[in-house]
This record gives C-alpha cells, sequence and structure tokens, in this order.
C-alpha cells in the first residue's frame, strides 16, 4: 500500500508558485513560495522548477505523488493547458513536461494534474461546514486574474476544462466596453489601474480616502458583482467563497460587495458571500488533496 509518505501540492500562479508538503496524517511539513517563471512559453523552466522543489521534499521522506495545478482552460485529463493568457501558455502538455524533468532526476511518482481554482474549491468545501457539500457552491478567488469554480452537491464541475473563466469574458457595455472582466474586477486589475505596486498598497490607499484608488476599488466592486450575480442566476449558488489577495481586505470588499450583489438580485434568492477559509493557499491545499486521490486510485488498482 502507498500512502505513507509525503505528497507536494504546487499551485503556479501568474507571479508565484506555492508548494506544501504533508505527511499522510495531513500534518504541513514544509511551505515554499518561489517566483514562476517569465518568458517560459513551453513550461520548460517551470518543470524544471517543480523537479526541483520535488528534490527538496525528499528531504522529509519517500514522495508518494505530486499534486499540480495551474491556471487558464486546462484539460485535466490530458495533463495540457489549453490556454493560460497570463503565462503565455497555448496548448502546453504541462503535466508530460515535469514529468520528464523529474525522470530527469531519478523521481518516478505519479502526477495529479489540475486546475487551479478547481483546487481551491475542492479545499474550500472540504472538511467545511456540511451546507457546502449540497446545492451549488461557487469558489472565485480574486487575485492576479479572475475565476470561479461551481461545486455542486459536493463535487467540482470540469466543464470539460472551460467552466469558470469568467475573467475573460469581454466587457459589452459601458466606460470598459471591450476589457475582459479580470482587467477591472481583479486584484492586479486594481493594482495596475490604481498605479500601485501591488492590491495592498491600493487597499491602504482607499483606506486612507485617496480618490484615484477609491474610484478603482468602486469599479472592481461593481464589476466583480455583475459576474457573481449572473454566476448565481444560472446555478442557482447559495454561497459564493471569496478568495485570492482581494478577499484579504475584509469588509473593505466584502460590505459594499455584499450590498451590491444584493441590490443585483432583487426578488432573487442572494447568496451568503464568505472569505475563504485558507486564503491564498486554497489551491496549493487543493493540489494536495489531488495527489492524495491519486494515491488511493492507485491503491484501488485504477491505473493512472
Amino acid at each position: 500500500m502507498r500512502g505513507t509518505g509525503v505528497v507536494l501540492g504546487v499551485d503556479v500562479g501568474g507571479t508565484g508558485i506555492k508548494a506544501r508538503l504533508t505527511d499522510a496524517d495531513g500534518l504541513v511539513l514544509d511551505e515554499t513560495r518561489v517566483p514562476t517563471p517569465r518568458e517560459d512559453p513551453d513550461a520548460t523552466r517551470l518543470a524544471a522548477r517543480v523537479a526541483e522543489l520535488a528534490t527538496q521534499a525528499l528531504r522529509h521522506g519517500p514522495l508518494d505523488a505530486i499534486g499540480l495545478v495551474t491556471p487558464g482552460v486546462v484539460d485535466d485529463r490530458a495533463g495540457t493547458v489549453v490556454l493560460a493568457v497570463n503565462l503565455g501558455w497555448n496548448d502546453v502538455p504541462v503535466r508530460e513536461r515535469v514529468r520528464a524533468a523529474l525522470t530527469s532526476r531519478g523521481i518516478d511518482v505519479p502526477i495529479a494534474f489540475g486546475h487551479d481554482v478547481r483546487a481551491g474549491a475542492l479545499a474550500e468545501t472540504s472538511g467545511a461546514d456540511a451546507a457546502l457539500t449540497r446545492g451549488s457552491v461557487a469558489f472565485v478567488p480574486v487575485g492576479t486574474g479572475l475565476a470561479s469554480a461551481l461545486v455542486v452537491d459536493g463535487s467540482v464541475v470540469p466543464g470539460d476544462g472551460w467552466a469558470g473563466e469568467i475573467g475573460q469574458v469581454r466587457i459589452p457595455f459601458g466606460p470598459h466596453t471591450g476589457l475582459r472582466v479580470e482587467e477591472i474586477a481583479s486584484a492586479g486589475g486594481v493594482a495596475r489601474r490604481s498605479g500601485s505596486p501591488t492590491a495592498h498598497e491600493a487597499m491602504l490607499r482607499v483606506r486612507s480616502g485617496d480618490p484615484v484608488a477609491t474610484a478603482v476599488w468602486d469599479e472592481c466592486v461593481a464589476v466583480l458583482a455583475d459576474a457573481l450575480v449572473w454566476t448565481t442566476a444560472v446555478a442557482g449558488c447559495h454561497t459564493i467563497v471569496v478568495g485570492g489577495g482581494l478577499a484579504e481586505s475584509g469588509p473593505l470588499l466584502f460590505d459594499p460587495l455584499t450590498v451590491a450583489v444584493a441590490e443585483r438580485l432583487a426578488g432573487l434568492r442572494v447568496p451568503a458571500l464568505v472569505p475563504a477559509r485558507h486564503g491564498d493557499a486554497a489551491g496549493a491545499i487543493g493540489a494536495g488533496l489531488l495527489a492524495r486521490r491519486a494515491i488511493d486510485a492507485l491503491d484501488a488498482g485504477v491505473p493512472a
């Protein structure tokens, strides 16, 4: 039987890679954050970095599996990123790139591959309040970009890899016509449009009353509310878990966002907007859960 060693969960973000090493009991043995390689259109440099993380993990004991999740349109079964705008990837066989890099270091373990937001949704709804395992729940991390994942009766909806790309939708009218939703409604968008080095700095400017940052923040809330409302109307969500860097601003985001969503859903059920339990670590935690599932499948005799 496998499962007596450790698993490595790796979440590839637009600017950084979050890795979390856990043992069979779920104890966190190590956490690492490193920059995501830039100008890496075929994911070769990313694969080398994941192999480095796996090599470091071996210091803690036998490595049973790796869970690897990325943004974009992800084909979980094929191990391919069909499209990832923020990483410049188009039909890149990421899992095979990583497998080759691991093999070059003599590491041969199962690689569970998936989408970062769907993995985050898995983390946020696993072992949580029982209400999150019934009906429709959306997980929406507002980070470098914007995407969502839908969990229905405890199962994450993959949609052949295309579900949840709400940040890529073009805004059809108004002052932001033609822009993608995530260009306005994301931590990256808030930082860029306010002229701040980070979204956290923009948030501090909003709290101090800076008019430029406040205007950008308000526009972010309005566009994000529109996206959440359509998600709710289509899927009947009773809860929306909001994560990512912007969620760390607390009431500054949740108070006006809750009001905006309620106003747009007049006469319909308004979902509860709640902060993510795991913060920006949800993707890495979910990747680890995918790795554990891969081990369970092998133990059950299911081919990887």
